[in-house]
């Protein structure tokens, strides 16, 4: 390598010199970085909700609960790659979706990502950590509906939702469509976590209950195997908002941190709330505040200072848990709605409260060094200065950005459960409702004696009468 104005050629390590297969433009660091965030959100899926669903059910819904995540999570890749990518994040072909075009040639897998200024890494990194963000968005939603969905129709839903539902989400806020660089949501608390708590809620009203029983009396399987998934799902968070940037720079740094703190300052509260109303220390109320925390500060975690953060989470262990612990219990039309898990809570309260919070507290330098200096976003309404105008317009872009994904997953989720509905039944038999996993699947989570099985009748040896009567009356001999 030559430099301009000296005579001396200087020479790269061999690790470092570009060659075909790590071209100049590669950043060996952010790319193992990337790579790296991705199975971290992977993983959240994969086993994280795979173990928290399973656990956190009723017994006999174990299995199914878990398989459901598990194949909403392989029939998301391959609708990723073979049309949804592109949908979400390819070339412009409506104001809500983009061309649905094949995500697996060599030549676009291995070329450099665009953006302003490029992300310094190759396009395979975008298409698979943005698969992992579709496929949990997936999985949140069958939250709202474990223990009664009929199987078939899951398996019919995954791919039209995602296709439907996600990709128009993704495309409107983080692509080229209605709101391009409008609507300040860093990694998802609009695309992902409203998205996931509104359509799980609507198609938990087309779905209709679980079993009167199993709504009246659902208690966790395995409360140590929930603490287990939770724990993938809050530290797979460092990847979820530590990847957001596409690179490993001052952003990612920050937004990890604010992650955390936003994360246990929401479990807190939430736990605070728990012992002064019930005088209990719920185990399952700590996780539902942590779920709320890493949520809301997902639309802000690299744009806000760490003190919005702390405040983020005081918000979002009260308002959620308000939402969940007391309005639902009063309103009828919560209570119409059989939501398993309180997805609508945890996740759409939480990440509406998360959207609105950031546009409130997103600072200009921040979206600056996220963005680029050329993005058009305004600052935060707290910290628009002279330019109160300019926030106060990104507090309205915020507001509208909700009331669509709202209403897009309202409808379009009501649509495919109706069309689902024609071809297979949406809810399962009353009868299959009261066996559970054994009659869905042919397979139970447990296999304990004693609980629905036989113990075997034991042995006796058989004692001949004379012998017993000598034993007996040894005297006689």
């Amino acid at each position: 390598m030559s430099l301009p104005g000296y005579n001396q050629t200087l020479s790269l390590p061999e690790g470092l010199a570009p060659n075909e297969a790590s071209p100049e433009w590669l950043s060996k660091g952010d790319n193992a970085w990337q790579l790296t965030a991705t199975t971290f959100v992977g993983m959240q899926s994969v086993p994280g909700l795979v173990i928290l669903y399973g656990s956190m059910v009723k017994k006999k819904w174990a299995v199914n609960s878990a398989f459901m995540a598990l194949y909403a999570f392989a029939v998301a890749l391959l609708c990723w790659v073979l049309w949804a990518h592109q949908m979400a994040f390819g070339v412009y072909h409506n104001p809500l979706v983009g061309k649905p075009i094949i995500s697996l040639r060599e030549g676009f897998l291995l070329r450099q990502m665009d953006g302003d200024p490029p992300p310094r890494l190759p396009m395979a990194d975008n298409v698979l950590f943005q698969f992992a963000f579709a496929a949990i968005t997936v999985i949140l939603l069958a939250g709202s509906l474990l223990g009664r969905m009929n199987f078939y129709a899951w398996m019919i839903f995954v791919p039209l939702w995602l296709t439907f539902s996600y990709t128009v989400g993704a495309f409107t806020i983080w692509g080229e469509g209605l709101f391009e660089h409008k609507i300040i949501d860093y990694a998802g608390g609009y695309v992902i976590h409203l998205s996931s708590g509104v359509a799980g809620f609507t198609a938990a009203y087309w779905v209709g209950p679980r079993h009167s029983h199993d709504r009246q009396h659902f208690p966790p399987n395995n409360i140590i195997q929930i603490l287990g998934g939770a724990g993938f799902l809050w530290l797979g968070w460092t990847g979820f908002n530590g990847g957001a940037p596409f690179a490993a720079g001052l952003v990612t740094s920050l937004a990890v941190i604010n992650t955390h703190i936003c994360t246990a300052t929401s479990l807190l509260v939430w736990l605070a709330l728990d012992m002064v109303v019930y005088k209990k220390s719920s185990v399952i109320g700590a996780v539902q505040g942590m779920i709320t925390g890493l949520v809301c500060i997902t639309p802000g975690a690299g744009l806000v200072d760490p003190w919005a953060a702390v405040l983020m989470g005081m918000m979002s262990g009260s308002i959620p848990w308000y939402t969940m612990m007391v309005l639902h219990r009063k309103s009828a039309f919560f209570q119409s709605v059989d939501d398993t898990l309180g997805v609508f809570h945890t996740h759409a309260v939480a990440g509406l409260l998360g959207g609105l919070l950031s546009g409130l507290f997103a600072r200009t330098n921040l979206l600056r060094m996220m963005y680029g200096s050329s993005s058009t976003y305004g600052p935060g309404l707290l910290h628009s200065g002279g330019e109160f105008h300019r926030g106060l317009k990104q507090m309205g872009y915020q507001l509208l950005g909700a009331i669509f994904i709202t209403a897009w997953n309202a409808a379009v989720t009501s649509i495919i459960c109706l069309v689902i509905s024609r071809i297979v039944n949406l809810r399962m038999d009353e009868e299959d409702l009261e066996v559970g996993d054994d009659a869905v699947h042919g397979e139970e989570a447990y296999a304990l004696w004693g609980d629905g099985e036989r113990m075997p009748k034991p042995r006796r040896l058989r004692i001949p009468p004379l012998y017993r009567r000598l034993v007996s009356n040894p005297s006689s001999t």
